[in-house]
Order: C-alpha cells, then structure tokens, then sequence
C-alpha cells in the first residue's frame, strides 16, 4: 500500500467516524447536540482538526442527512424486494408504512432531515437537477405511485379538469422528473398515461401522508388518539380509491 493510498484509507475512515458520532450526538440528544467541539471530543482530535474534512457545521450536518435518506432508501427498497413486483398496490402501502415505521422509530433523524428550516438540509435530492423530487422518501414513493397510476387506468374523473392553472407550469415540470424517476426503473410512460391530474394527486397523496407523519412524529396530532396506524392505513385506502383501487386485504 503506498503512503498516499494509505492516507486515503485513513482520511475515508476519520470522516466515517466523524459521521457515525455527530449522528449517535443527534439520536441521543438532538440536533443542537451535534457540535464540532463534542465530536471531535469524541473522536479524539481537535475541532479545528475537524475543518480538514467538513467546511463548517452545517456541511457535516448536509452530509449527515444524506446519510439517514441513504439508510431510509435502503430499508425502503428491501421492503419493497419482499413483494411481488407485479402488486404495485403492496408496494405502495409497504413504502409508506416503511416510512412512517422509520420516523416514529427514528424522531431526531426525521426532524433533521423532512423537517429542518435549512434548505441545504431539508432535502435529500439526488446529484441531477431533481430538485422538484425533494427527499429520498419522496422519491421512492413517487416512483411506486408513478409505476402504479402506469399500470392502471385512471378513473375519468381524475383528469386535468381540477387543477388550479396557475398550478400548471409548476405540474408541468414535476411530470417531467416523474416520468423520469419512472423511466429509471425501465416503466417507460408518457403524458399520456400520467396527465397532469395524476401528478397532482400523487402530491396532494404525498403532502397528505407526510402530513400525519409529521403530526405524528412530533406529537402534535389535533386530537387524542392512542392508536394512528387505523387512521393512516385509512389514509392509504382512499388514496388509492380515489385512483379506482380496491382495499388491499
């Protein structure tokens, strides 16, 4: 190994190490937590030391989130190899049950991630300009619900009609990234089969669901209810009656 492979390996694995303590600081206390002087203290070197590897704070926090949406992409698509690929309706319900499971289990992660007031951390967009697709969880659920709405017919009274036109070029835009974000998967569809009234309801699904998460997520729910997962399963069901869905069983 030559001495510049070797200080590779060892700068590859200080970042690592940074990364895994800044994100044990944000679980076990919180984001405010996540200072450079308590991980490098943690690390074992010096926080100006930790300026050789992120450009500030916030760009170890950026890379931190990119983090959480790699892992939550992850556990997302093994949910979804468990299902029959042709059952695009499992799929649906197995991404958002997968991701409301992932926030309530991991809080501080969420809240970094979906709910900061940063616009360099409250995406997880891939390196294309995708930015419309937002985070990673966005995007895996718009895919299935891409794929989904493909595969099936749309009910009649799911067209344009209902679409507020000064929503139109905005719409316009995000059919383009989903149709795209489609397209990776080898589900080739046009405007077609995803008219502009299908984009606007997998985002009104999307905002819907994000929506109870977060309620959820932060305890701020408008009423008393000791169980929510009825209340979101029934959620999933008149999203996907309104596409012309039967309840899954």
């Amino acid at each position: 190994m030559t001495e510049a492979t070797r200080r590779e390996r060892l700068r590859a694995e200080t970042e690592r190490d940074i990364r895994r303590q800044a994100r044990a600081l944000l679980v076990e206390r919180g984001r405010d937590a996540v200072t450079l002087r308590a991980i490098a203290r943690e690390v074992g070197i010096t926080a100006p030391a930790l300026y050789r590897y992120y450009d500030s704070r916030e760009d170890l926090l950026r890379r931190l989130a990119e983090d959480i949406c790699a892992d939550l992409a992850a556990q997302l698509e093994a949910d979804l190899d468990r299902i029959d690929p042709g059952d695009v309706t499992a799929q649906v319900y197995a991404v958002c049950r997968g991701f409301r499971r992932w926030a309530l289990a991991h809080p501080q992660e969420f809240a970094l991630v979906f709910a900061s007031t940063e616009d360099a951390l409250g995406s997880c967009a891939p390196t294309e300009d995708r930015s419309q697709v937002g985070d990673q969880f966005g995007r895996v659920f718009l895919e299935v619900a891409g794929r989904l709405i493909a595969s099936h017919p749309l009910p009649d009274d799911l067209g344009g009609d209902d679409v507020p036109v000064n929503l139109h070029g905005d719409l316009t835009a995000f059919q383009e990234v989903l149709l795209a974000t489609v397209a990776e998967r080898g589900v080739e569809v046009d405007e077609d089969v995803l008219p502009l009234g299908a984009v606007y309801h997998i985002t009104q699904s999307w905002v819907r669901i994000y929506g109870h998460v977060a309620l959820e997520v932060f305890g701020r729910f408008p009423f008393a209810v000791t169980d929510l997962e009825p209340m979101f399963d029934s959620m999933l069901a008149q999203i996907l009656g309104e596409m012309g869905f039967p309840p899954q069983r």
